[in-house]
């Protein structure tokens, strides 16, 4: 019987118990991150049964903030990141500032030092990078502005905190030698910080600015898809483990630094391809990794302390962010997203309270607290984000997702298209040369910016969500072209616009038998198999040929 290690426990328990738990939590129709968590709570240390390894569930979840990091950075540009410097630099200060206050106060009133205290709000001030990207992912807000100003704040939080991590040992050192140079000790590690922060900076903006695009455009031109695949990994780990490891900055710095410039050149959409599945594959790890934190004693022996500590993040902290963005003259809609985004702690806050402990400065008390809250924290993250966001959108569609016009009634000359590919962009000219009006749904950005200069009517979003079928106004339409390539997603598509219309007429493509069938059993009037359709033509252009040349 073969040896399991560490390691393949670790991820075979965690993806299997995610997928069972997430799966049962999508039945229940809450939040698959619930069942993530329960997962990791599973495997943890204080439940019987299988224990993994929480010392490398961190390490693979720390992986996952990286991919996801540099996944943000790759739908970013510098210009977005400094457009909202103006508000997320103060707010993400100012509601730092709160949070702490906030945090020290209690644990004032807990009987701790103020150093503890102060080390305890610290921890409660800084949002999960995960948990923040992920709600704002699920629902197609991080290239917005609301999005930008989001993803801002949580990088000022970063780098707050990796000050934070450096400072504190300088002051507890000079907490155990008094009679020492402790302000110039300092103002040492502030400057050190400083300077690191800033060479990191400058190396990617003057070296990754021409070194990455470089490197990239070469691998591409071999052809190869696996080595293209793993040169996008290697750029994001190895830029990420050089900014830890030379300048003192986050992985999840460096990582999301690494994508943006990677993001300025035309390889970012396959680059971002590339990484999804094992981005997706590490977040959830980072759920089970966190879920195994949680200890279901401290809710028996510090209930009043915990729910106090759990109010701090997710009210006090979502007011003060409220009313720092609505102070900088932002609509609600912008105010509601950072607050809700905001209202958890993560990754940072588990890093400083185990700094905390390791210095003899945090109670065990409060390290309890801090995990126990921030697994709550997180499982009713999406619960908030959903409730509070909904009170704050805007009645009026975004910029990039237009409501597309009824056509004149009887027209019968509309067709919806999803997907503007390789497939897309020689069907719709040829439709609205045909003399239809073409309306193109898109989930990407860059396709759709395409698909307007090319002069069609675009709605970008996702198509298996019938509320962007409707903004393409479906209802109207004549044909549903659906020009993708995944099957089985199309299968989706299809079976959702069949359920709205019984007379709508539905083509696909397909590339398998088995991809045929389950599109026409799910709706579709004809599929196209581009195997099929190449194989018939080269066998007629054969046939002429054979016809040309005989006597």
């Amino acid at each position: 019987m073969h040896h399991v290690t560490p390691l393949i426990g670790i991820v075979v328990a965690g993806l299997v118990l995610a997928f069972i738990a997430g799966a049962i939590a999508h039945r229940l129709r809450i939040s698959p991150i619930a069942g993530y968590l329960l997962a990791g709570v599973l495997v943890g240390p204080f439940t019987p049964g299988f224990v993994a390894d929480g010392r490398l569930a961190a390490e693979l979840a720390e992986l996952g903030v990286i991919l996801l990091m540099f996944g943000v950075g790759l739908h970013f540009s510098l210009k977005d990141l400094m457009s909202v410097r103006r508000v997320a630099i103060p707010g993400a200060v100012v509601q730092i500032a709160t949070a702490t206050a906030l945090g020290a106060a209690l644990g004032l009133w807990l009987g701790w030092t103020l150093t503890a205290s102060i080390v305890f709000g610290l921890a409660l001030s800084v949002a999960s990078t995960v948990v923040l990207l992920r709600a704002l992912q699920a629902r197609d807000l991080v290239e917005t502005e609301r999005g930008r100003i989001t993803v801002g704040w949580l990088i000022v939080e970063d780098l707050a905190m990796v000050l934070a991590l450096v400072l504190l040992p300088a002051i507890v050192a000079v907490q155990n030698n008094p009679d020492g140079a402790g302000g110039a000790e300092i103002l040492r590690s502030m400057g050190a910080v400083a300077l690191k922060v800033t060479g990191f900076f400058a190396l990617m903006l003057v070296v990754g600015r021409r070194f990455i695009p470089w490197l990239l455009h070469w691998v591409v031109h071999t052809g190869s898809r696996e080595l293209f695949r793993l040169a996008v990994l290697a750029i994001a780990l190895g830029v990420a483990f050089g900014a830890a490891f030379v300048f003192d900055v986050s992985f999840a710095l460096g990582a999301f630094f690494a994508g943006m410039i990677l993001g300025e050149t035309q390889l970012s959409r396959r680059a971002a391809e590339e990484t999804l599945p094992l981005r997706d594959a590490f977040a959830v790890l980072f759920f089970v990794s966190v879920g195994m934190l949680f200890d279901p004693a401290v809710v028996v022996d510090q209930p009043l302390e915990l729910l106090a500590t759990v109010a701090i993040i997710v009210i006090g902290k979502s007011l003060a962010a409220f009313a720092i963005v609505r102070a900088f003259g932002h609509g609600n809609g912008t105010a509601f997203t950072v607050s809700a985004s905001l209202a958890q702690i993560g990754e940072f806050s588990f890093i400083l309270a185990g700094l905390g402990s390791n210095l003899g400065v945090l109670p065990d008390a409060a390290r309890d607290l801090i995990l126990a809250s921030a697994i709550l924290s997180i499982l009713l993250n999406p619960l908030i984000f959903k409730l509070i966001v909904k009170q704050g959108r805007s009645p009026a569609p975004r910029v990039d997702a237009e409501v597309v016009a009824p056509p004149p009634p009887g027209s019968g000359r509309h067709v919806v298209l999803v997907g503007y590919g390789r497939v897309g962009r020689l069907l719709a000219p040829r439709m609205r040369d045909a003399g239809y009006r073409v309306v193109v749904v898109e989930d990407q950005p860059d396709i759709v910016a395409a698909a307007r200069e090319a002069g069609f009517d675009t709605v970008r979003g996702d198509a298996t969500d019938m509320a962007t079928l409707a903004r393409a106004d479906l209802a109207s339409a004549a044909t549903l072209l659906i020009a993708i390539p995944e099957g089985y997603e199309a299968g989706v598509i299809a079976a959702r616009a069949r359920a709205a219309s019984t007379d709508l007429r539905i083509v696909a493509r397909a590339h398998s038998d088995d991809e045929v069938a389950y599109l026409e059993r799910h709706g579709a009037d004809q599929v196209v198999m581009g195997e099929r359709e190449t194989a018939i033509c080269m066998a007629a252009l054969a046939g002429g040929v054979a016809e040309a040349a005989a006597p």
